[in-house]
């Protein structure tokens, strides 16, 4: 968004409303959204009308600028390797070194999420003919809700190594630096996937910051066992309990997480 369109967007919050677009919106977004705002609006006005109004501020403010430090420094400390990665990437197959898709953050807002493409060019139009191999179909749950393939023979041969070692999130970091994402949250979702979790408690995911990191990361991230319940289980604990003082907890786990055992 515009500086037009921030400045729109606030007057139009000083004036009552509850959101503002200025861009075109697909109908299921802005679906999402309205019910998001009808489900909890409520109980986040309550929870800003405490005591602690002021120490909940503080913190979001000191988690702002902690995102701000730490995704500078990686950039600059991380240069060389993203240059290699996109370089890599540029060799091997043809598209874009960076793959930018639609993501649904905090509240059901959506913005531009970065990746290193790690797919052939044609990923998306493969993905009808690959559900029998999502790992969430095989879980404790009814079908899948996420969508994550074993052996997926969409990615190429980088995308599968930056993929083990997650470093093909790297560009997240600019998310992060703009303030789309924080450091440590519940994962952005795909639009079809944050379609299904816009009811009951599931929807209370999105009260909590969109993240590089976060709790099922770090708890069982890569594995084929996670099934779909399991993954919003631990996102609404997320949402439930985040502090800065659980956000290091992640943070000092994200390390030893990152190195994936299993190709999903």
């Amino acid at each position: 968004m515009n500086r037009d369109g921030l400045n729109h967007k606030l007057t139009a919050l000083q004036l009552g409303f509850d959101d503002y677009y200025d861009v075109p919106v697909h109908w299921r977004v802005l679906k999402d959204r309205v019910e998001f705002l009808a489900d909890f609006k409520k109980e986040v006005l309550t929870c800003e009308l405490e005591p602690q109004e002021t120490l909940g501020l503080q913190l979001s403010l000191f988690k702002r600028v902690l995102d701000i430090a730490l995704s500078s420094l990686a950039l600059l400390a991380l240069s060389p390797l993203l240059l290699l990665i996109a370089i890599l990437i540029k060799l091997e197959s043809r598209g874009p070194v960076v793959y930018c898709s639609k993501r649904v953050g905090t509240g059901y807002q959506l913005f531009d999420f970065l990746k290193f493409r790690s797919m052939y060019k044609d990923a998306d139009k493969r993905l009808n003919d690959l559900q029998h191999l999502n790992q969430y179909v095989s879980g404790n749950s009814e079908g899948g809700l996420f969508l994550k393939f074993n052996n997926d023979p969409r990615v190429t041969y980088i995308g599968r190594l930056i993929r083990k070692t997650s470093l093909d999130e790297l560009p997240q970091l600019v998310n992060v630096l703009k303030g789309d994402m924080s450091i440590v949250g519940n994962r952005p979702l795909p639009v079809y996937e944050a379609e299904l979790l816009t009811k009951d408690a599931w929807a209370g995911r999105f009260l909590a910051p969109a993240g590089l990191t976060g709790l099922w990361q770090v708890t069982k991230r890569g594995k084929k066992n996670m099934s779909s319940d399991e993954r919003i289980n631990l996102d609404v604990a997320y949402a439930r309990r985040h502090s800065f003082w659980f956000d290091l907890k992640i943070i000092m786990r994200t390390l030893p997480a990152m190195i994936q055992s299993e190709n999903v």
